[in-house]
């Protein structure tokens, strides 16, 4: 699927599985909450010191992996065990935000797509809290790519160029 769909699919996942590499050169893979400003720009916080800020340090190169609409099914035609999905990966470079106005916009971002009705305590939130919260840029290095499973109303499996 193309970039739009890997896009919305990254929009639509509570959580995105963010993979880092440790110093150590081992994996690293948490499921965080992403909020996208722009076609290749997502934002995540946490805290200002822990593993993921030392993986970034070391290495800045991320992947990202979500997956929606996953649904264990019965193939309607041929009674296969099978799973309708929707999913999106990604790559791209990981980097912590020090400017002070790029740091609430990220914030910002996130609180639109996590907490919408509840912006009216935002203010007071980057006030008590905007100096021990980390900001995360994720920039993505090349177009997001998506894969899906899904049946039509006729129980035959989607092609990449049907719409729902």
């Amino acid at each position: 699927m193309d970039a739009a769909f890997a896009l919305e699919v990254l929009d639509k996942a509570p959580y995105v599985t963010v993979s880092f590499t440790r110093p150590n050169g081992k994996p690293y893979g948490v499921p965080l909450s992403l909020a996208r400003t722009d076609e290749k720009t997502f934002y995540f916080h946490g805290a200002i010191e822990g593993e993921k800020m030392d993986c970034i340090a070391n290495n800045p190169i991320v992947a990202l992996s979500a997956v929606t609409k996953c649904a264990p099914t019965v193939g309607p035609k041929d009674g296969s065990f099978t799973l309708q999905y929707r999913s999106a990966m990604a790559m791209g470079i990981a980097e912590i935000v020090t400017e002070r106005t790029e740091k609430i916009e990220g914030l910002r971002a996130i609180c639109k797509r996590f907490l919408p009705h509840h912006m009216d305590a935002f203010d007071g939130a980057i006030k008590r809290s905007l100096e021990r919260t980390a900001v995360v840029r994720i920039t993505l290095t090349e177009p997001p790519t998506g894969k899906r499973k899904q049946y039509d109303n006729h129980g035959d499996e989607m092609t990449m160029s049907q719409t729902e």
